[in-house]
């Protein structure tokens, strides 16, 4: 039978995997994830030293192989030391995981927002993702996943967050996009889209009162773990998945669906 030959379990042995944003929440969570799965993973992040060494302690702990490295992926030289590294360590590329961004907490109506904080967005979200995918295309293997992370807001926008709904919106295109160009190399694109996540980045909005408000408007009626994201993020980096090209997975208890 054709589930016997692909196995009914993720198994990602002698794959190898690089993961941004992989010092904390989802990033942190899918590194953990891919190397139980058997894969070698390289993570990079921008500046939590001792965040990214436990990553690497826990996965070696575990009997795994990773290996950090810090950079400004908005800077194409930072970018190329991250995937010249993956180069030498891996030999190239079977998995890319492309989640690291910023969302400014703070809302801000679209005329009083600065050229700063947009800059700054489409920089570190958008700029920064086309670098380091490219770079990762390079390297990928026949065979290949790329998976972008986007978000609710790139599909149905997010008042007040203009900057951040446009870079997420851009990444789905992009990942549209790349699904056709590169699927002739048997490479596939695909993009985890959530909502509301307990992590780090959105620590200063679920807090007392209006974390109960914004778990009314999620179907579930909770907000999604790190962990919640990440299986999704490895499932679609496994044969298992080796016919979905182009989707965006939605991971957000079903909040897309509601006004």
């Amino acid at each position: 039978m054709e589930n016997e030959k692909m196995g009914l379990q993720i198994d990602l042995t002698g794959k190898h995997a690089v993961i941004t944003g992989g010092s904390r929440g989802i990033g942190r969570a899918t590194a953990v994830l891919l190397a139980q799965s058997g894969a070698a993973v390289g993570i990079s992040y921008a500046s939590r030293h001792e965040d990214a060494r436990g990553v690497v302690k826990e996965i070696e702990a575990a009997g795994g192989h990773a290996w950090a490295q810090v950079g400004d992926l908005a800077k194409p030289e930072e970018v190329d030391r991250l995937f010249e590294r993956a180069g030498r360590e891996f030999g190239g590329l079977d998995i890319f995981v492309g989640n690291h961004g910023i969302w400014p907490p703070a809302d801000v109506p679209l005329e009083r927002m600065s050229d700063t904080q947009w800059h700054r967005t489409i920089a570190v979200n958008l700029d920064s993702m086309f670098y380091t995918t490219r770079a990762a295309a390079r390297l990928m293997r026949s065979g290949g996943s790329i998976v972008l992370v986007s978000s609710t807001a790139g599909q149905r926008g997010e008042a007040g967050h203009a900057d951040y709904a446009a870079t997420k919106g851009a990444i789905i295109s992009m990942v549209k996009g790349l699904c056709v160009e590169l699927g002739g190399r048997d490479i596939r694109v695909n993009s985890v889209a959530p909502g509301w996540v307990d992590t780090d980045m959105s620590a200063s909005a679920l807090t007392g009162t209006e974390r109960k408000r914004i778990e009314t408007t999620i179907p579930l009626r909770r907000v999604a773990t790190a962990e919640d994201v990440a299986g999704p993020i490895v499932f679609l980096c496994c044969p298992l998945a080796r016919h979905m090209t182009g989707e965006i997975l939605n991971v957000n208890g079903g909040s897309v669906l509601v006004g």
